[in-house]
């Protein structure tokens, strides 16, 4: 057998892999399975983004592409450029609306958030940066540069406490449009008024949940709330539940378990807020550094707190059974209207190298927040640096080839 055709045969071989964990994986509702692979399937960084354990997979079966400079705490694990984005840390409605945090832009999905080595993340984030540069309209050449700024800005940040420099104008234009962005209008894009209540809208967002998931809704909110400080929730209204729904949202998280709630808020007023109770399992980086102890969706919020100065709001824990004797954690937060991310594609080429070297200092901000084992003299060098380039090339080139084998397996599907 050639060469070309080992590379083929593999590529296949991790694409059948990717499909079976997708199947398994969205089996308890299998009309998410054509969803996930049409996400999965509009781009090589789709791709990354839905295929975390098969990343770290990858790094187990090829030890050299994992290996590499000292560096440890808490990581986000499923991180790509796409894990940015803006949201509102302070969404309650006491107090005066002038003292509330503003939209921050920041790391902003800690699914996977698990304690180990910071090159993971690093090098999580450079295959997707170099997978992203067709659709940021750059060369390789381009996208090889604005990774050597990520990388040079990061260790700065991680290793030194170098703050991030002022938002590059895309990010704050991302911010300024979304701090214009009032609760009101989340609720009318996603919800309807059905005889005085509040109700999410069913079709490409939300659907109706399973009758035995639907009558647990209320305890498992109630347990949330009660893990919820009380400075994060509403101070007015009513937290009484008016409708709840299967929320479909991600890529790589398609599959699991997840409940969007809304409340009544103000009385009268069809004001309302919504919540998010995720699904919550191992993470993808287990299968390297062993699967923590600790609840998964605790695991969740304590990473988040650890390496965020301002997380997102309402950060909770609470807990729901699916089938016999299947406890499910679930991660709670409540949603804001003032979220969104970078449009890759609407990048201006002249904005990149600043918005690079920002999105490094943030993950090395992030890091050194939540080190763990750091000396001054464990640095990365140029040539530590120039080792995370040279396996994220080689990981991009490979989540190439099994995105290419996985779509022509979406074919026969």
């Amino acid at each position: 057998m050639t060469k070309t055709n080992v590379l083929g045969t593999r590529a296949r071989e991790l694409a059948e892999q990717q499909l079976a964990y997708d199947l398994e994986r969205t089996s308890a509702f299998p009309p998410l399975l054509r969803r996930k692979l049409d996400r999965m399937g509009a781009s090589p960084l789709a791709f990354l983004r839905g295929a975390a354990p098969l990343f770290y997979d990858l790094l187990k079966e090829n030890p050299d592409l994992g290996e590499g400079p000292a560096g440890e705490g808490w990581i986000v694990g499923d991180l790509h450029i796409e894990n940015f984005g803006a949201y509102r840390p302070d969404d309650s409605e006491g107090g005066d609306e002038k003292t509330k945090r503003p939209a921050v832009f920041d790391l902003n999905d800690f699914d996977d958030t698990i304690i180990g080595p910071w090159r993971y993340d690093v090098l999580r984030f450079s295959t997707s940066l170099l997978l992203a540069g067709r659709e940021m309209g750059v060369t390789g050449v381009v996208v090889l540069e604005l990774l050597d700024r990520v990388l040079e800005s990061w260790s700065r940040a991680a290793f030194d406490g170098e703050a991030p420099a002022a938002m590059p104008d895309a990010v704050k234009a991302l911010v300024e449009t979304v701090r214009s962005r009032s609760r009101s209008q989340l609720l009318e894009a996603r919800t309807k008024d059905v005889g005085g209540k509040r109700t999410f809208i069913r079709g490409q967002r939300y659907m109706d949940l399973e009758p035995d998931v639907l009558e647990q809704v209320p305890a498992a909110f109630e347990a949330y709330i009660a893990t919820v400080s009380k400075e994060e929730m509403p101070s007015k209204g009513s937290l009484a539940i008016d409708d709840a729904a299967f929320r479909i949202a991600g890529t790589g998280s398609l599959g699991g378990l997840r409940i969007a709630v809304i409340v009544e808020g103000k009385k009268g007023s069809l004001g309302g807020h919504i919540f998010d109770l995720k699904e919550q399992g191992v993470p993808s980086a287990a299968p390297l550094l062993g699967a923590p102890k600790m609840d998964p969706a605790e695991r969740v919020v304590t990473g988040f707190r650890a390496c965020i100065e301002h997380p997102a709001n309402a950060l909770g824990t609470s807990v729901i059974e699916l089938g016999k004797k299947n406890q499910i954690p679930l991660f709670g937060r409540r949603l804001s209207p003032q979220e969104d991310k970078l449009n890759l594609p609407k990048l201006k080429v002249t904005e990149l190298p600043e918005l690079a070297t920002y999105l490094g200092a943030l993950l090395g901000r992030a890091h050194g927040r939540g080190a763990a084992k750091v000396k001054g003299s464990e640095r990365w060098t140029k040539s530590d640096r120039d080792t995370v380039r040279t396996q994220a090339i080689s990981l991009a080139g490979i989540h190439e080839a099994v995105y290419l084998a996985l779509c022509e397996r979406m074919r026969t599907i």
